[in-house]
């Protein structure tokens, strides 16, 4: 693809980009700016470690 064509397309895919991105959930973003911790997901589930039990280290 040549120059012109690839900075066509970079510029079409950034437009969409800016127009018409996804909805914002602006109750959403305004509980992550005051600090409030989502109800669905749970602090010790995001410090888990999902590859912690395993035992690639251990046959390295």
């Amino acid at each position: 693809m040549g120059r012109g064509r690839q900075k066509a397309k970079a510029t079409r895919v950034a437009r969409d980009l800016k127009y018409s991105g996804p909805d914002m959930d602006l109750e959403r973003l305004a509980k992550e700016l005051h600090g409030e911790a989502p109800a669905t997901a749970s602090v010790q589930d995001q410090d888990e470690d999902p590859y912690a039990d395993d035992n690639y280290a251990q046959r390295a």
